[in-house]
């Protein structure tokens, strides 16, 4: 699944995140016009330096996988933002021209569409920024696409997603420095947390034969990588290898986990105090919202194509 899998498979206040995000969460959610069968909808009309690139890894051996162990618990405060359990959010990634409207406290936009001073906006409105990009896959679209070419990286198309490919999450040796740049351009910009998407490439049909293990290398490897630039990280759709990743992960990310009753892996975040970003897209706020707020999850219901339309469980819902 991505951001739709995408572009793309209570009652206790919000925790005080500093002055700039407390003076955010008491504002109402704007009114707007209903898309779905339920309650209205809003509509719209410095960090540290970036260390350099990781030494690229080799390409994998017929070595077997590794044993999938779980981590160990941090034992101190991250460096790094850590959202708590119903902090209010959106997200938009259909556009870089960002509705800033929203009562929000964080923000899921695009790393290459989101200009820089869109992200310094949102800081200086006392929000935080998360910073979108695909980690598991190719996008012909996007301004470093020729660094993924004529190293065999590629395996078969997304359906429904033209122009998307799966990649293998194996070949450090090309995938390390691309993500490393796409980390390092996340920190200049200013982003507080990233979202990689597309790393549970194990349990899709990408056209290489994928182990659970590999899938916990790369996707400690991103979350590794992004803490060394002091940026938080989360986990996006993994819900079966949530068990060994949570303590790797700021936060998760999660599309549909209701539409496919797929929910219970992620209270292992909100027991670990941090924020659970669900996001439905067929669901009706009756059907999503009681359970979601009761469970401390940070619901939306969106369009489709992740538009700027919103209706926040948290906000908006009254039963």
């Amino acid at each position: 699944m991505k951001r739709l899998t995408v572009f793309l498979k209570i009652a206790l206040l919000p925790v005080i995140m500093g002055a700039g995000l407390a003076a955010c969460s008491d504002q109402p959610a704007p009114e707007s016009t209903a898309v779905w069968a339920t309650p209205p909808m809003p509509t719209t009309a410095a960090r540290s330096p970036t260390p350099p690139s990781p030494t690229p890894t080799p390409p994998p051996t017929a070595t077997p996988s590794p044993a999938i162990t779980p981590s160990l618990t941090p034992t101190a405060t991250p460096a790094w933002w850590q959202p708590p359990p119903r902090t209010t959010w959106q997200i938009q990634l259909n556009s870089g021209n960002i509705d800033l409207s929203f009562a929000a406290q964080a923000y899921d936009v695009d790393l290459f569409d989101t200009p820089t001073d869109t992200i310094a906006r949102l800081h200086q409105m006392g929000r935080r920024a998360i910073c979108y990009f695909s980690a598991g896959t190719y996008e012909d679209w996007r301004p470093d696409a020729d660094r993924y070419l004529g190293h065999h990286l590629l395996g078969k198309p997304l359906e429904d997603w033209e122009g998307e490919w799966y990649v293998d999450i194996r070949r450090m040796d090309v995938l390390g420095p691309i993500l490393s740049a796409r980390l390092d351009l996340a920190a200049k910009k200013g982003c507080d947390a990233v979202d990689p998407d597309n790393v549970q490439g194990y349990q899709e049909d990408t056209g290489f034969d994928l182990t659970p293990a590999d899938q916990l290398t790369f996707n400690r490897w991103l979350a590794e990588q992004t803490h060394a630039r002091g940026l938080g990280v989360g986990l996006k759709n993994d819900r079966e290898q949530i068990p060994h990743l949570v303590d790797d992960f700021d936060f998760a990310v999660d599309e549909e986990c209701f539409a496919y009753g797929e929910c219970e892996p992620l209270h292992a975040f909100v027991d670990a105090g941090k924020a659970v970003f669900e996001i439905e897209y067929d669901l009706t706020a009756a059907a999503v919202c009681p359970q979601a707020n009761a469970w401390g999850f940070s619901a939306l219901l969106k369009p489709w194509d992740l538009s700027a339309s919103r209706y926040d469980c948290l906000q908006d819902y009254r039963p």
